[in-house]
């Protein structure tokens, strides 16, 4: 057994929202799915940990940026 392994895999966040054409949603007003996409300290955790596209992990960065930039979310974890 990979000691990667060794606790079962964590259940991941569901990142983004499709519509009814199939295309990809991640908005940046919804503060608390984009919360838990981000680490304790308040960084934005990785593709490989969250395991999304490229293009999702970019929309998702620029979502949180921008929640971030109208006080949305902290930009530290003092408040997170």
């Amino acid at each position: 057994m990979s000691k990667f392994q060794r606790f079962g895999n964590p259940t991941k966040p569901r990142i983004t929202n499709t519509n009814a054409k199939g295309t990809v949603i991640v908005d940046w007003k919804d503060v608390e799915n984009l919360r838990r996409l981000m680490s304790p300290n308040g960084k934005i955790l990785g593709r490989k940990r969250l395991s999304t596209s490229a293009r999702e992990q970019r929309m998702l960065s620029q979502a949180i940026k921008r929640a971030r930039f109208m006080a949305l979310l902290p930009y530290t974890s003092a408040t997170l």
